[in-house]
């Protein structure tokens, strides 16, 4: 890699980093609205629905798909999304 190509990658990289501040702040917007639906949730079995989910990915594969983005990415990211919050409910639930 030339030292032009490296320093054009360490531009692009702090980019990527200033993103990924982005997405931590939305994250924790999420978690807190996914505390105030758990509360909301009287049985365990209420933590999966399964349904939301099924639309939940199609709708994102949709707005994928009309913003030009891969739709494998977005869907894998959604799924794994999707799955660490439900582990995160099943680990709070006794205690909300």
């Amino acid at each position: 890699m030339s030292p032009k190509e490296r320093k054009q990658l360490k531009i692009l990289r702090k980019k990527l980093d200033i993103l990924d501040n982005s997405f931590i702040k939305l994250l924790k917007k999420r978690s807190r609205l996914v505390d105030k639906v758990l509360k909301l949730k009287k049985y365990r079995n209420q933590i999966v629905d399964k349904k939301r989910i099924n639309i939940i990915l199609k709708n994102i594969k949709r707005k994928s798909i009309n913003n030009n983005i891969d739709p494998k990415i977005t869907q894998r990211i959604w799924k794994n999304m999707i799955g660490a919050f439900i582990d995160y409910e099943r680990r709070n639930f006794n205690s909300k």
